[in-house]
C-alpha cells in the first residue's frame, strides 16, 4: 500500500489559496500560445510519472502489477489524461488559428426533434483506425441552431482582455485516478479558473504524481494539491478565497456542502431554500446506470459478446464506478432473456475477484442482500472481497425498490422486465421507466441488434428514444463510459437538476471542443467488435495494450501503430 499522506495544515491551505488568488487574473489573461506551452509541459509530466502512477494504483487496489487487470489502472489514469491533454491542445491550436475549435465538414446536423447535433468522434484519422465503427455526437440544448452553434464554443477565448479569473476548489474522486486531474484541466482551460485540488483520502496517493506531472502549473501558482478528510474539505468549502466548487462524489456529500450536515437542519434549509454555501457549484454525483436490452434475433455468439460487454460494465474497477452497469431492463417476453442473464453470470464468475477497496462497500452490499435475500452471489464472500452478485426479476412496478433508487457502488447487478407488445413498444416503455423510476441521469446504455435498424419505423423509434432519454450520456451497444474516455464528448448529468434535488449533478467536464450549451452525448458502436475491446473483462492482453495506448496518446504516430495494433489483436 502507498504510504498515507498527512493532512495539509490550514496555514498551508491559506498560503496556497493566497498564491492562487494573486495569480488568477494572470492566468485568465494568458495568450493561447502560452496555454499551449502549459499543456505540452503537462503532457511531458504525465509521461514522466505514468509508471509510478499505475504502480501505486495497483498497490492500493490489490491488483498484481503484472496482471491483466493492471491495464485498467493505465486506461483509467495516465492514458485518458494524455488523450484529454492532446485533444485540448488541438482545440486550442484551432482557437489560435481560427478563433474557435473547428469541427469537420458535415459534422453538424439537425435531429428529427429539432435539436442541433455535432459529431465529435472520431476526432481524426487515428480514431477512425483504432475505434473502427465507433462514433459520438453532442446534442445541444434546445434553442441552439447550426448557425448559432459556433458562438457557443470556446466562449472564454472570445472575451479576450475581458476574461475574468477565479479560484476553484476541486474535490477529487476516490475511485478513478484520472478524474481529479481531468477536472482540473477543464476548470483551467475551459472555465478560466485556477485550482486547489483536494485529494480524496481513498486515492490520495495520486496527488504527488499530479503535483509532479503538472508542476508547470504549481510553479506558476495556477494549481495547489492538498490532502485531508472532511475537516479539510469543510474548511476549503467555506474559505473566503474559494469562489467556485466542483465535486465528483456522492449526492450526500454535495448536500452536506450546500445545505448543511444531514438531519433536521439540512431538511429545513432545503425546504426554506436557504443554502449554507451559496458559491457556484458543479458536480458529478453518480447514477443507478441502466442497460436497456432491446429484444431481437440474437445468436449464441451475440449473447456471448454482449454478456462480456455487460459483465465488463459491472466488473471494471471492482464496480466502484459511477457508470457501472447496475440494472438490466429487459422485455418480459423475449425468448433469450434468461439465456443472456445466464451468460452474464457465467462471465462474471470467471472474472477476477476484486478487493473491495472503497469504504462502505460491505455495508452497501449488506443493504442489498437484506432487501433481496434471493440475490445470487457468483462466488465466495471473503474478508475484503465482495462477490459479483445478481438480483433477477425485480418487479418494474416497485418504484421504491433499492435496485432502482440506490447506487450500489459495489458488484451488484439487478435485472427487471417490462411487458410490451413489440420492440418499438418496449423502447418507448423502457425510456419512460428509466427516466421516471431509475435514480440519476448520468448515463444509460441501449443495446440493439443491427438487423432491427434496417426497419425505418424501428430506426425512427430508436432515434426518438435517444432524444427522449434524460441522461448526460447515452451509449448505444457499448458502455457509456466511452463518453468519459473519448474526451471530445461531454461527461456529466443531464441538465436541469435543482440544488435541492441534485441527483447526478450539474455541469460537464472533458468537452474538448469547448461547447457552451451541451445537453447530452451519444456514443454509438458496432453490435459486435473484433478485436476484443481492451476495456472488456475478458480481454487477456489489456496490461500490454494500455501502456502502448498511453504513449500513443502522448504523440500519435504511424510508427507506433503496428505495436499497438498487434497488442490489440492478441486480446
Amino acid at each position: 500500500m502507498p504510504k498515507p499522506i498527512p493532512p495539509t495544515s490550514f496555514a498551508d491551505i491559506d498560503a496556497g489559496l493566497a498564491a492562487l488568488n494573486a495569480a488568477k487574473q494572470r492566468f485568465a489573461r494568458l495568450s493561447v500560445p502560452e496555454r499551449l506551452h502549459l499543456l505540452e509541459a503537462m503532457a511531458d509530466g504525465v509521461r514522466e510519472v505514468k509508471e509510478a502512477w499505475v504502480e501505486d494504483g495497483c498497490a492500493a487496489k490489490g491488483i498484481p502489477r503484472d496482471s491483466v487487470t493492471a491495464g485498467e489502472e493505465w486506461l483509467g489514469g495516465p492514458m485518458v489524461t494524455q488523450r484529454n491533454l492532446r485533444l485540448l491542445r488541438e482545440s486550442l491550436e484551432d482557437v489560435r488559428d481560427h478563433g474557435r475549435p473547428q469541427l469537420p465538414d458535415g459534422a453538424v446536423r439537425v435531429a428529427s426533434n429539432g435539436q442541433t447535433v455535432a459529431r465529435v468522434f472520431p476526432a481524426g484519422f487515428y480514431d477512425k483506425l483504432l475505434y473502427m465503427g465507433f462514433s459520438a455526437e453532442i446534442w445541444m440544448e434546445p434553442g441552439v441552431t447550426p448557425a448559432s452553434l459556433p458562438d457557443t464554443m470556446a466562449e472564454i477565448y472570445q472575451r479576450g482582455s475581458q476574461a475574468k479569473g477565479k479560484v476553484a476548489l476541486v474535490l477529487g474522486a476516490g475511485n478513478v485516478s484520472s478524474i481529479g486531474p481531468m477536472d482540473v484541466i477543464y476548470k483551467l482551460f475551459a472555465e478560466n479558473e485556477v485550482c486547489i485540488l483536494k485529494m480524496n483520502p481513498v486515492n490520495e496517493y495520486v496527488g504527488p504524481h499530479i503535483e509532479k506531472a503538472f508542476r508547470v502549473l504549481v510553479e506558476a501558482d495556477f494549481l495547489r494539491v492538498v490532502y485531508g478528510g472532511a475537516e479539510v474539505g469543510q474548511y476549503l468549502c467555506q474559505h473566503a478565497l474559494v469562489e467556485t466548487i466542483h465535486i465528483t462524489g456522492s449526492d450526500k456529500t454535495h448536500d452536506a456542502i450546500v445545505w448543511g450536515a444531514p438531519g433536521p437542519v439540512q431538511q429545513e434549509n432545503k425546504r426554506a431554500g436557504t443554502p449554507i454555501n451559496t458559491k457556484p457549484i458543479t458536480s458529478e454525483l453518480g447514477n443507478v446506470s441502466p442497460v436497456i436490452i432491446v429484444p431481437g434475433p440474437w445468436t449464441d455468439a451475440d449473447l456471448a459478446f454482449q454478456a462480456a460487454n455487460i459483465a465488463s460494465q459491472v466488473a471494471n474497477n471492482g464496480s466502484f464506478n459511477c457508470n457501472a452497469a447496475k440494472c438490466l431492463v429487459q422485455h418480459a417476453g423475449w425468448d433469450r432473456r434468461n439465456a443472456l442473464m445466464d451468460q452474464v453470470e457465467a462471465t462474471l464468475r470467471a472474472a477476477p475477484r476484486r478487493k473491495a477497496y472503497y469504504p462502505g462497500a460491505d455495508h452497501r452490499y449488506d443493504g442489498f442482500l437484506a432487501a433481496h435475500p434471493e440475490a445470487k452471489a457468483l462466488g465466495e464472500r471473503r474478508d475484503g472481497v465482495i462477490p459479483w452478485t445478481t438480483i433477477r426479476n425485480v418487479p418494474s412496478t416497485d418504484r421504491d425498490n433499492i435496485c432502482f433508487n440506490t447506487e450500489a457502488f459495489c458488484g451488484v447487478l439487478a435485472e427487471t422486465t417490462i411487458e410490451a407488445a413489440d420492440p418499438i413498444d418496449f423502447l418507448r416503455k423502457a425510456v419512460v421507466f428509466c427516466n421516471d423510476t431509475m435514480w440519476g441521469t448520468l448515463n444509460v446504455s441501449l443495446i440493439v441488434h443491427p438487423s432491427q435498424e434496417k426497419d425505418p419505423a424501428f430506426r425512427a423509434a430508436l432515434e426518438q428514444a435517444i432524444a427522449d432519454l434524460r441522461y448526460g450520456t447515452v451509449g448505444v451497444n457499448h458502455w457509456p463510459a466511452l463518453g468519459y474516455a473519448f474526451c471530445t464528448t461531454t461527461w456529466g448529468a443531464y441538465p436541469g437538476h435543482p440544488l435541492d434535488d441534485i441527483r447526478s449533478g450539474r455541469g460537464v467536464v472533458h468537452n474538448t471542443y469547448l461547447f457552451g450549451k451541451p445537453q447530452k452525448s451519444v456514443v454509438r458502436g458496432p453490435f459486435r467488435v473484433n478485436p476484443k475491446p481492451p476495456w472488456f473483462v475478458t480481454n487477456k492482453n489489456t496490461h500490454n495494450i494500455a501502456p502502448r495506448a498511453t504513449e500513443f496518446e502522448r504523440a500519435p504516430s504511424v510508427f507506433k501503430l503496428p505495436g499497438l495494433m498487434f497488442a490489440a489483436m492478441k486480446g
